[in-house]
């Protein structure tokens, strides 16, 4: 991802923030970790990372990714839901529910935390930490 922060802990990353981003970020990661205890919190990216998984595609390719990733980029506020349920990313099933954002097929983009319907995105948290271990090829790793 461009503009990349140089940080090794979630702690850094946000103390590397700005506000008001930094207080959204903050808020954001409270609610993933209530949403999602069991995922691991890390950098991973660029970002905060929730969780980690690995992944094997039908070409063979392998590798490893977040579960959930949260981004502070210069016009919004990104987070990034990799699971689906078959035939679309589950961001997409949720788009109409999750408020004054922009989607696209596992993101969700926003300005400000009071622009999400929170309760639509801690079900779909919720949905995708259940989902993501029954998709072909996913191992869950943390």
């Amino acid at each position: 991802m461009k503009g990349q922060m140089d940080v090794s802990t979630p702690q850094e990353y946000i103390e590397a923030l700005d506000e008001p981003r930094r207080s959204q970020i903050v808020e954001m990661d409270a609610l993933i970790r209530r949403a999602a205890p069991g995922l691991t919190p890390h950098v991973g990216a660029g970002m905060l990372a929730y969780g980690s998984y690995h992944y094997r595609s039908k070409s063979g390719r392998e590798g490893e990714w977040f579960v959930l990733g949260l981004a502070s980029n210069k016009q919004a506020i990104s987070l990034y839901v990799t699971a689906g349920d078959g035939e679309r990313y589950l961001v997409e099933r949720y788009a109409d529910r999750l408020g004054t954002v922009n989607v696209g097929k596992s993101c969700i983009r926003f300005k400000r935390v009071d622009d999400l319907d929170r309760d639509a995105v801690v079900q779909l948290i919720q949905e995708a930490v259940q989902v993501l271990p029954t998709m072909p090829g996913i191992t869950v790793t943390g």
